[in-house]
């Protein structure tokens, strides 16, 4: 048995790694071939039309692939897990190939969701398949799924301990002693592929293990600042978002998908129009913000991080296949940049913006998603900095108890107001709510 696991483990990484990096050719194929070109150069000599038709049609054609194929739709991994075993859900390969396509299209078209959720689910599903070649007993299901979503995490951001460390925190904690061993090999697997076709988020200001204690200061007026805007963005998805599904469109749920599909097509359009930086996975805009050197106007910070946020939330609801780690990464990393251009402006700190966006980006991931190890690991594994780090790992754990006390966050961002609707739910309405909060 021994000897299957570790043929397997190394079968899953090579088969996340390869099949992630086609994932991710595909992504930037459509996106040229949408856009005729570098869409942040092309996108000003488009016709307006086509910029709010070129998402529109996209995420129609998603939730119509949704529609026909649920398990297209972006699950979290408990879940997923839950329901195999509980012979409730199968993933066949068709689904797969469903799920690279309508999560391309989401992103190629500018929606802003990032590649990390379906890279995981990516995995998962391959190691799905090769528990079922292998006919592992059902009870090695979970530890498997595991093992396929530590892969596609470490394939995609080119960081194999963050692949590790995110599998610990979101299903492997159960068999973590017992299975450990597996998670490494697939990660370390996935990631050697990975790095050979993708771009890593790397940090070009590293200062290594010496720790600068002029920042102290900052980081503690800090933690007000980035927690205001946590506290906007779950405003705006679990209160307003929330309200329009379930009370204005209530009578219309049939149509449901259809209607946000076209509120998400018009927002991402309108994004597209007004300033394009704020569109897309955030990758690229993400790397600019931590390695950047000159001085950016506040007007453009905050005008693409109001929007980043509004795209994103919007884009969870119109079903866009994708995840929000990249998504929440690139808003807190437009959040500490921002804050240190206001400290630097209008208090005379000697700050660096570079530094507060790379301690932003993990943190305010690491608190909506509630991943603070992985937060700290992914900081510690794109810096390489113990001032980016220890800012992070402090941050992530105040920052989610101040933003606790108005918002009860779940992996699945629950609110308290939700929780007590859907103690009155019936099993129906509860089933469809718990699946549109399950995106990862």
């Amino acid at each position: 048995m021994i000897a299957k696991l570790l043929v397997a483990s190394i079968l899953t990484g090579l088969l996340s790694g390869l099949f992630i990096a086609f994932y991710s050719f595909l992504i930037n194929l459509m996106t040229h071939l949408f856009f005729m070109g570098d869409p942040m150069k092309t996108i000003p000599t488009l016709p307006t039309w086509y910029l709010y038709a070129l998402p529109t049609v996209a995420i129609l054609v998603v939730n119509f692939i949704v529609s026909h194929d649920a398990n297209v739709k972006e699950y979290g991994l408990n879940e997923v897990a839950d329901s195999i075993v509980e012979n409730k859900m199968t993933l066949s390969l068709k689904t797969l190939f469903l799920k690279v396509f309508a999560s391309a299209l989401s992103l190629a078209s500018g929606f802003t969701v990032g590649t990390e959720g379906p890279s995981a689910s990516i995995g998962a599903m391959i190691a799905y398949h090769i528990h079922k070649w292998f006919k592992f007993p059902k009870m090695l299901v979970k530890m498997m799924l595991s093992i396929g979503a530590s892969a596609g995490i470490a394939a995609i951001f080119v960081t194999p301990v963050t692949g590790i460390a995110f599998a610990v925190e979101i299903i492997a904690y159960q068999f973590i002693k017992q299975y450990i061993g597996y998670l490494i090999l697939a990660s370390f697997v996935a990631f050697s592929v990975g790095i050979y076709f993708l771009e890593p988020i790397v940090f070009l200001h590293s200062q290594g293990r010496s720790f600068n204690f002029h920042h102290l200061l900052s980081h503690v007026l800090f933690l007000p600042f980035i927690t205001t805007f946590i506290y906007f963005y779950l405003f705006l998805k679990k209160r307003v978002l929330s309200f329009i599904d379930l009370e204005i469109f209530n009578n219309l749920s049939a149509y449901r998908n259809y209607i946000f599909a076209l509120i998400g097509g018009g927002v991402i359009g309108t994004i597209l129009v007004l300033q394009p930086e704020a569109a897309f996975t955030g990758h690229a805009l993400v790397l600019s913000l931590i390695n950047s050197e000159t001085t950016i106007p506040l007007a453009v910070i905050f005008t693409i991080l109001i929007l980043r946020i509004i795209g994103t939330t919007v884009a969870i609801y119109a079903n866009a296949v994708g995840g929000i780690f990249l998504p929440l990464m690139s808003i807190g990393a437009l959040v500490g940049y921002g804050y240190a251009e206001l400290m630097i402006a209008y208090a005379g700190f000697d700050i660096e913006p570079f530094y507060f966006a790379a301690v932003g980006a993990a943190v305010f991931m690491g608190v909506i998603m509630k991943l603070p190890l992985t937060a700290a690991v992914l900081a510690l594994e794109t810096t390489f900095d113990y001032n980016v780090v220890i800012g992070t790992g402090v941050s992530v754990v105040l920052v989610e108890y101040f933003s606790q006390l108005y918002f009860t966050i779940q992996r699945r961002n629950v609110t308290k107001i939700e929780r007590k609707r859907k103690s009155v739910e019936t099993p129906k309405e509860a089933t469809q709510q718990v699946e549109e909060d399950t995106v990862l």
